[in-house]
């Protein structure tokens, strides 16, 4: 069984494991290598495959994360994140809304949520919701978000603003911009090009935790 919501650490780096072809390897290997890199969340993102090969690698990353201690996410899909006995849930704004989820569904999983501007933030913290995502705090060619950077100071002002639920950042971010981040007030931080596409995955998620332990940021 899952571990309940609040026994599922979010603060720290997190790795999504991603499907885009361009990258060298796929969702596990990228998976494996966070979980070796000392990433907290290593979240599954999937927009290109089917379902069942979706679910077979959630499965295979639910054993690598349990094994490693780090908290596992599904992107976007509360019936995969159930059925790979992950920890919790992610939500993006045109997914299931929060407070519409199964009753047993928000029993076992941890729900975060993404936000990009003033009233998605405004929503989120009156959803039932563990987390918030926010961003693109820098500017990102990963994913098409439809959104200007947002910069450091609207992160700042967004975890202001969500506390006492921890904000994680997302968009452009590398080990050079997570101190500011950090020191912004982001309790974690979001990549997927950082990982996928560095020449050493396992390293290149090294770097970017360390910034978080050198913060000393809070679990």
């Amino acid at each position: 069984m899952s571990r309940a919501p609040s026994s599922a650490p979010v603060a720290g780096l997190h790795v999504l494991a991603d499907d885009d072809p361009r990258w060298p390897a796929g969702p596990v290997e990228q998976a494996r290598a966070a979980c070796a890199g000392g990433a907290a969340v290593v979240q599954l993102r999937c927009k290109r495959s089917r379902d069942g090969e979706i679910l077979a690698w959630a499965h295979e990353i639910r054993r690598l994360t349990r094994e490693a201690g780090v908290t596992f996410l599904v992107n976007d899909r509360f019936d995969l994140a159930l059925l790979a006995d992950a920890d919790g849930v992610h939500l993006g704004q045109e997914d299931l809304p929060p407070e519409r989820l199964p009753a047993d569904a928000r029993e076992r999983l941890l729900v975060g949520r993404s936000t990009h501007d003033e009233a998605e933030l405004a929503r989120a913290c009156a959803e039932p919701i563990d987390y918030v995502a926010y961003g693109p705090i820098f500017g990102t060619t990963t994913k098409e978000v439809g959104h200007a950077a947002r910069g450091l100071h609207a992160l700042r002002e967004a975890a202001r603003r969500v506390a006492p639920r921890p904000l994680v950042a997302i968009g452009g971010l590398d080990a050079a911009s997570l101190p500011a981040v950090i020191a912004a007030g982001a309790r974690g931080a979001a990549v997927i090009s950082a990982v996928a596409a560095a020449a050493d995955p396992e390293a290149a998620a090294r770097r970017l935790a360390t910034c978080f332990a050198s913060a000393g940021a809070p679990a």
